[in-house]
């Protein structure tokens, strides 16, 4: 080490052009890293999700999930596999271990999917394979709101998206509130039934005649010609003039028998602004990117196009932007420059008034200067800047002058006994080398474990230990390369200099004689009341040591009786709530949003939100309850211009209790990575029917332990669907069967799909469906239903039974069994974590069927996890910074000692706690 300290002051110039370009490099790396509001972070689920129009939930669970099961179980590394099966599809979600490969494992899954692929029933779109990513949610929502027709809302949104899609940080667009095209042919089922045609005979028309045929070419030998047969469908017109019978000359097209028209999909939801419909731009920018330049970029196309729009549609549509999380990043820089400053203005005040404006100045240029040495760091590691490397930044600025500080008195000292300044800055760095070293190394020890901190917490929490090694690693460089070398350079003796008085000091050092030990009687102040203090603890050690053995019990005990315990993540002030609206019944949309708007209507006074973003239907890609039939996301203002979140959401609950059929759950934004909510109870069987008891015996015990709110379950909600079945051997004697039945009944439904086209104003496939018109589209219509069979058009009652069954919504799985789930959210003040302990002890003695598996997920097993792996970090802090010490001292007693300071540091942070 004193080598490398001479060798910098014998080459003063380079060290301090070296410093010139860490802090030039520091600077650009600073402006420059791209900044995010979460880690970027691989969340270990990867979904493969199944689309099949119309399926049944039990059906999807026979044919859609168990063959994607069977393959997919045998993928390496999968931790756990649930899937769930709905209407209209199903989903299988796969978590692995924390860390894991992303790639390799999108690979793999990709792999599997092929393989069960043709296992899958025909009609199955093809499988999507999605990984989950924090730089996968959205960053900025752009709205489109206003009192204009449907399709304009549309198309301005469309070509927005295109325009912003353009942009290169900017990874996708998804709309929210967009209905997907749809060409569909009406056909009257009574001018069918005069044309004596069968609603299947012009659907397999339909199919026949918009096929591409390539017919290849023709070598005649004196030329080659290519042969064309032209059979796509290309406009509304191809469709509405194609004949579908022939009676002498008299030809019959699809505009003597139905309608042809362009339209849209039937709604499964829709988006509101502050109670206006509108279509919403959810923003994804690409891994890595920088979140602020790309919302600025964002924010300039949408203006730019804006400003091509005609002045009736720009005074007709709003244009808004919400939940724009550079906002929250803006804010933790500032807060980072506002401490980075305060700091060094704090410690150059300390340091003036104790050591001079010269010394100051060496101190201050620590921290900046440490800082962006790790932010250089960091950028050359290509990770990113957000809210936990920030926080690390301004947890370490209390940690980084305590070396400069150390070096720079005790150089002032031997200046003001004679010393040059480089001899004395020399003196300094190498007197105080290792204990620096020491200290520095200690305080890495204590993080050092986090890096090993395992599953998603870890890989969210790995940010603190990185940025706080890297900064505490650059401020000792600082304090033993850089701040020695300034001070040689710029430092100006306190006295006269000679040669015998540099000989003598340099000798005195390298003895260990700080010539410092002599007139303590002498000195006053603060300093002076210390040492008294001291002296008269050093009298009494016994008494001052069961003092402070006393206190730390104490002080245990009383945290134990008085404090507030233990949750997970801090409650802090949240930027977003979310309003979940339940509901049952057989809801048809409409019904939905109906309900929906119900709720709106009492909060849309309230002036304490930036916006308030309503989006109606059932969401099938998250785990939320079953019976949501929609959400209504709250901004809040800034926090000093409003009540807290709390208090403004039970006033929301006031406003919205009392709605008949409907109930409102409030959640508030989620900090660190989401574990959902923080009670979560996991009922598995291999015998289903044992499952609703089972659920129904653990929801007494919410209700008993109580201060749990929004409670849900995954039991089947109450409703009805209706069950064709049909009488094979009676429907033979007509000619008919369940194919021809089937999609007969489809023609009452969503209608029969019979290929795609794609106009010139669409860049997408648009479906063409075959149905009848609305007024046809009844139940009882269903049940007189005619099939055309040799017998002539039949009734398909005459085969046929149509019964009402209870309804089945979805139906979950875990690792190959059924499985149930009970959540719920703890009330405002209720600690998540003895609410678990109390239900968990509830359960033990609810006698529940041996034969039904009950697990706590969610909060509580992350949790448990992390509670586990910090205690082990804990003691092995505490072992590597024993052996930093015994290095150091050569002494098991000094390091004992040193490190008793651990444990009784605890007094203050417990008093803290309970204060």
């Amino acid at each position: 080490m004193s080598a490398l300290i001479d060798a910098a002051l014998n080459h003063a110039r380079t060290v301090i052009l070296t410093l010139v370009l860490i802090l030039a490099a520091g600077t650009v790396a600073y402006v420059e890293i791209p900044k995010e509001a979460e880690p970027d972070i691989n969340i270990p689920i990867i979904y493969v999700s199944m689309t099949h129009e119309g399926i049944s939930p039990e059906d999807a669970e026979r044919l859609l999930i168990r063959p994607m099961e069977k393959e997919l179980r045998g993928i390496d590394g999968v931790k756990k596999l649930t899937a769930s099966g709905y209407e209209g599809g199903a989903n299988v979600t796969l978590e692995f271990e924390a860390g894991f490969d992303a790639d390799q494992a999108l690979t793999d899954v990709r792999e599997k999917v092929d393989i069960a692929k043709p296992e899958l029933p025909e009609d199955t779109d093809e499988p999507i394979v999605r990984e989950v990513n924090f730089s996968l949610f959205p960053v900025i929502a752009v709205t489109l709101s206003g009192d204009v027709p449907e399709r304009l809302l549309l198309r301005l949104g469309r070509d927005l998206r295109d325009k912003i899609e353009a942009v290169s940080s900017v990874l996708k667009v998804q709309i929210a509130g967009d209905r997907e095209e749809l060409l569909e042919i009406l056909i009257d089922p009574i001018k069918l039934e005069s044309y004596n045609l069968s609603p299947v005979d012009t659907v397999q028309l339909v199919e026949a005649s918009n096929k591409l045929v390539a017919a290849g070419a023709q070598d005649t030998g004196q030329g080659r010609f290519s042969l064309k047969v032209p059979g796509l469908f290309e406009t509304l017109s191809d469709i509405d003039t194609m004949p579908v019978a022939s009676k002498g000359d008299a030809v019959v097209t699809f505009g003597d028998i139905g309608e042809v028209r362009r339209g849209f999909k039937d709604p499964e939801g829709f988006a509101r602004i502050h109670g206006e419909k509108a279509i919403v731009l959810e923003v994804v920018k690409r891994t890595g990117e920088n979140i602020i330049d790309t919302i600025e970029n964002v924010r300039a196309v949408v203006a730019q196009e804006q400003a091509n729009w005609p002045d009736e549609v720009r005074r007709a549509v709003t244009v808004d932007f919400i939940q724009d999380k550079s906002t929250q990043i803006r804010v933790m820089l500032l807060d980072l420059q506002n401490n980075v400053t305060s700091a060094i203005l704090l410690v150059m005040v300390v340091v003036v008034a104790a050591l001079g404006l010269r010394s100051a100045g060496l101190v201050g240029l620590a921290i900046p200067g440490s800082f962006l040495t790790a932010i250089l760091a960091l950028s050359a590691m290509g990770l990113t800047v957000n809210i936990v490397v920030l926080f690390s930044l301004i947890l370490a600025v209390g940690m980084l002058v305590d070396g400069a500080i150390v070096v720079t008195e005790y150089a002032d000292r031997k200046m003001t006994e004679g010393a040059p300044p480089r001899l004395a800055y020399g003196l300094a760095a190498k007197r105080m080398a290792w204990p620096i070293t020491a200290s520095t190394a200690t305080t890495l020890a204590a993080f050092l474990p986090l890096l090993f901190w395992p599953d998603v917490v870890g890989e969210f929490m790995k940010f603190l230990p990185l940025t706080l090694l890297m900064t505490l690693a650059a401020s000792l460089l600082m304090a033993l390369i850089f701040v020695p070398t300034l001070g040689a350079a710029f430092g100006r003796a306190g006295g006269a200099a000679d040669a015998e008085t540099a000989k003598r000091l340099a000798a005195a050092s390298e003895d260990g004689d700080d010539e410092g030990g002599s007139g303590l009687d002498d000195i006053g102040g603060l300093t002076g009341a210390y040492l008294k203090l001291l002296r008269a603890a050093l009298s009494h050690p016994l008494k001052v040591l069961a003092g402070s053995v006393a206190l730390l019990v104490v002080v245990q005990v009383g945290y134990d009786k008085l404090g507030h315990g233990v949750e997970f993540f801090p409650d802090v002030e949240p930027e977003l709530a979310q309003l979940q609206v339940r509901a049952r019944g057989n809801l048809s949309a409409w019904e939905q949003d109906k309900l929906m708007r119900e709720v709106e209507d009492r909060i849309l006074d309230m002036r304490e939100f930036k916006s308030i973003y309503t989006r109606t239907g059932k969401n099938r890609d998250n785990q939320e309850a079953e019976d949501i039939i929609g959400t209504i996301t709250l901004e809040f203002a800034e926090w000093t211009k409003r009540r807290t979140a709390d208090e403004i959401l039970t006033d929301v609950e006031d406003r919205t209790r009392g709605l008949a059929g409907i109930h409102v759950d409030r959640r508030k934004q989620e900090k660190g990575p989401p574990v959902g909510k923080p009670v979560n109870v996991e009922l598995t069987s291999r015998l289903p029917e044992l499952l609703p008891a089972a659920v129904q015996k653990v929801l007494e015990g919410f209700d008993a332990i109580g201060g749990l709110i929004n409670i849900e379950d995954g039991r089947q909600l109450p409703g009805i669907d209706w069950e064709v079945q049909v009488d094979r051997a009676q429907a033979l004697k007509f000619g008919a069967n369940v194919q021809l039945i089937g999609r007969m009944v489809q023609t009452v439904s969503t209608g029969i799909k019979v290929g795609e086209y794609r106009p010139d104003d669409s860049d997408d496939e648009i479906d063409i469906r075959v149905r009848y018109p609305a007024e046809y589209r009844t139940l009882e219509q269903l049940h007189a239903i005619k099939v055309n069979t040799d017998k002539g058009p039949v009734p398909i009652r005459n085969f046929v039974q149509i019964t009402p069954k209870p309804k089945i919504g979805t139906l979950s799985r875990s690792d190959g069994k059924r499985v149930i789930a009970v959540k719920a959210d703890v009330g405002p003040g209720v600690l998540a974590a003895e609410k678990q302990a109390a239900l968990k002890e509830w359960i033990k003695t609810a006698g529940l069927d041996p034969r039904i598996n009950v697990e706590f997920k969610g909060e509580d097993e992350e949790q448990a996890k992390a509670q586990a792996f910090l205690s082990k970090a804990f003691s092995a802090a505490l072992f590597i910074m024993a052996i930093i010490l015994v290095t150091q001292f050569n002494s098991f007693y000094s390091a004992f000692l040193i490190l008793s300071a651990v444990i009784m540091s605890t007094i203050g942070v417990f008093i803290g706690l309970m204060v």
